[in-house]
């Protein structure tokens, strides 16, 4: 199942994130490597939040990523939410619908 994963970022994210920010890029390339995150990102101009996309059976791995993560652990994150996304069109839909 597809879940998203929102940061909201807190208003010195920019200022603050160039300490943590080789690690939290490493982290997310190896959940990727593993299978879980399908897509990461930030998200405005200047960013904001970031939405990441998942491919797990639970909300399990993203918990555990979240708290691994440092922008977490040193306070660049706000707040988070993880959704399920149920997904219909596109190749990789998990519950892809047609027309009919």
């Amino acid at each position: 199942m597809h879940h998203l994963l929102t940061y909201h970022y807190t208003a010195d994210y920019l200022e603050r994130r160039g300490a943590y920010r080789n690690v939290h890029i490493a982290k997310a390339w190896q959940a990727q490597a593993q299978g879980l995150l399908l897509l990461a990102g930030a998200v405005g101009d200047p960013p904001d939040r970031a939405v990441y996309v998942f491919d797990v059976p639970s909300t399990a791995p993203i918990e555990a990523f979240v708290q691994d993560d440092p922008y977490y652990q040193n306070g660049l994150v706000a707040r988070y939410e993880i959704q399920p996304w149920t997904t219909v069109v596109g190749k990789d839909a998990k519950t892809p619908i047609r027309p009919t």
